[in-house]
């Protein structure tokens, strides 16, 4: 059970460093943090606790995808309509 969870951790650790390359403040700065978020919980053993911290990230995850696409969507509607409602 414990290798299907690192497993996991490793699907999530990887998936958000990729997420990352795009954040606004820039990737350096998410990959600090995202380590720091990482070895904040290197220690948890509990699996229900790594389900939890899991399902955070994914949250995460999720959050930053909606982030992204509201930023095309933005960029996609100044080049299509003027700001001036005139």
């Amino acid at each position: 059970m414990a290798s299907s969870l690192r497993g996991e951790v490793l699907n999530l650790y990887k998936n958000l460093l990729y997420l990352g390359r795009e954040y606004p403040k820039g990737a350096d700065y998410f990959r600090s943090r995202l380590k720091a978020a990482f070895l904040k919980h290197k220690d948890v053993k509990d699996p229900e606790k790594i389900k939890q911290l899991i399902a955070r990230g994914e949250f995460v995850i999720k959050e930053l995808e909606a982030l992204y696409f509201l930023r095309k969507y933005r960029a996609l509607k100044q080049r299509y309509y003027s700001d001036d409602n005139q």
